[in-house]
């Protein structure tokens, strides 16, 4: 089973969302928030789940979809998942992760 380690970058964008969303409902964003988070849990035991990022062509970075939500993440071993961004999907991603 491996660690699933949320980044800097990853709880801002976390924080970000939740802000967002509970300008219009606290509720709502509280619950767009606990369905990322549930989603990101998933990589614990089958962290080649979801695509390769398109942005990227590498096969160790790799998103999870949900919702409108893009969770990309970093395998860095079986022991060890990055959760590096967590990004709307209409918004254009920009290409700076190494």
């Amino acid at each position: 089973m491996a660690n699933v380690n949320w980044t800097e970058q990853s709880i801002d964008d976390l924080l970000n969302i939740a802000d967002f969303i509970g300008k219009d409902s606290v509720k709502y964003s509280k619950i767009q928030i606990k369905r990322i988070r549930e989603r990101a849990r998933l990589l614990k035991e089958s962290p080649y789940i979801g695509r390769i990022v398109p942005e990227y062509e590498n096969e160790s970075i790799r998103e999870l979809i949900i919702g409108n939500y893009r969770i990309i993440h970093r395998i860095i071993s079986k022991e060890r998942i990055d959760i590096l961004k967590v990004h709307h999907s209409a918004k254009r991603l920009r290409v700076d992760i190494k």
